[in-house]
């Protein structure tokens, strides 16, 4: 396309947005809902361990997790992220191509700030702020060839073995010590503050959080989160650059054969990460079995993930399932507002300042929560919303920050149609 500089970025007509995304995306948000849900009443310095649990239903439901939905959500939002970005920005390149940067760095500044919002003063499981930091990458490495891409993807899966020999070789007993002591201590103010303080008590409590994963970032999982979320960013790169998403229908075949080999590839990985950790004295300490086990979860992860989304490509492809999603597809359509609002009825529910439930629902009921919240709350109210607006309240706030009077001037639509409003894909999680 001839670039066209006197032309603003002008919105995007809602007819002209790629389904398909939109129904990977809401399933997303169910995922990352369903694990994010214990994250909310109880300690993200605790882990989930299914022996921890009394009733068979909590084990069997923790264990189904692990397999089935544990960092496969927030893997499928990081890859729609960096396909966004790629959608965005040669969008604002073709109109723009003197602006497209700054626009698109501004956007990156307003996700971080939500997402440091989100994180020290409502919950520190936020990925928000974690998908601004790689978007600045995305525009680094945009321009990178394939074949160098894709050295970096296989990078990414090699990282937990390369960090494991180095704890290996490196690491002391007083080492492995200072971490468990600051992990329990990390637990016990969760437990007071979340368990019994207000509102400030909790805000204070988010921040301490974000501030200990950044202090101790290998140790606690932050910087492996980085990583594993780089490997689907790339790997959306790729897939956006080659517009895979334009035209799901012609690659069909290709989907029908990713779709059997990353389910079994990711089952077999997950099931040898899950029983690694059943069996393990401590699975915190390096072992060349921990080095295995890390590098079956990342390859398991992204397998997983790519078996969800080529049978969600399937699914919309056909006419009486893509019916049958439309709920989903839905709640999609608003992923940064419905993202938030999660949290907002997660802390509610279980913080002290709210209904109290803090550490006293279990995995199964915390499974029913997320799936019936979803469904009952978000999607309804996520339709209702959208046939009044184009565009979810978050996303609207975000459009306005990034475009200033150009998305306020885009607000007012003729003729009693629906006003447009810019494109906003890139879009975060996951949380987890």
């Amino acid at each position: 396309m001839t670039p066209h500089p006197s032309v603003p970025a002008v919105p995007l007509p809602p007819d002209e947005r790629i389904e398909v995304l939109d129904t990977i995306r809401g399933f997303a948000l169910l995922g990352i809902f369903i694990m994010n849900m214990p994250a909310f009443n109880t300690s993200m310095f605790l882990g989930f361990d299914a022996a921890m649990w009394p009733h068979w239903w909590d084990r069997g439901t923790e264990t189904v997790r692990d397999v089935i939905f544990s960092g496969k959500f927030n893997s499928m939002f990081s890859m729609l992220f960096a396909v966004g970005f790629t959608i965005q920005l040669g969008r604002l390149q073709a109109r723009e191509p003197e602006r497209a940067t700054r626009i698109y760095l501004r956007r990156l500044f307003w996700l971080f700030v939500f997402g440091v919002v989100h994180a020290c003063v409502f919950w520190s499981g936020d990925v928000l702020h974690m998908y601004a930091v790689l978007g600045l990458l995305l525009l680094a490495l945009h321009r990178l060839p394939d074949r160098a891409i894709a050295a970096l993807i296989v990078a990414c899966f090699l990282y937990p073995a390369i960090v494991g020999t180095i704890r290996i070789a490196t690491a002391k007993p007083e080492d492995l010590q200072v971490i468990i002591a600051v992990t329990q201590q990390a637990i016990s103010a969760d437990n007071a503050a979340f368990g019994h303080g207000n509102f400030l008590d909790t805000a204070r409590r988010s921040t301490e959080a974000m501030i200990l994963f950044y202090t101790y970032p290998m140790r606690l999982g932050m910087l492996p989160g980085y990583v594993q979320f780089f490997t689907t960013v790339l790997l959306g790169l790729l897939l956006g650059r080659h517009r895979f998403f334009q035209n799901v229908a012609a690659q069909l075949p290709l989907v029908r054969r990713v779709q059997w080999w990353a389910l079994g590839i990711g089952l077999i990985c997950g099931s040898a990460f899950v029983v690694w950790r059943s069996v393990a004295a401590n699975p915190m300490e390096p072992t060349v079995w921990r080095i295995l086990a890390s590098t079956g979860y990342v390859v398991g992860r992204v397998a997983i993930m790519m078996f969800y989304v080529a049978t969600i490509i399937r699914a919309v492809c056909n006419e009486r399932w893509r019916r049958r999603l439309a709920p989903i597809t839905l709640a999609g359509r608003m992923p940064l507002s419905n993202y938030l609002l999660q949290t907002l009825i997660g802390v509610v529910l279980f913080y002290h300042w709210g209904f109290g439930l803090w550490n006293k629902v279990g995995p199964a009921l915390d499974l029913v929560l997320a799936v019936a919240i979803f469904f009952v709350i978000q999607v309804p109210l996520t339709r209702w919303w959208l046939n009044r607006f184009q565009r979810g309240p978050m996303e609207h706030l975000w459009r306005v920050l990034t475009y200033g009077r150009e998305a306020l001037r885009t607000t007012a639509a003729p003729s009693g149609e629906p006003a447009a409003y810019p494109d906003d894909r890139p879009r975060a999680s996951s949380p987890n």
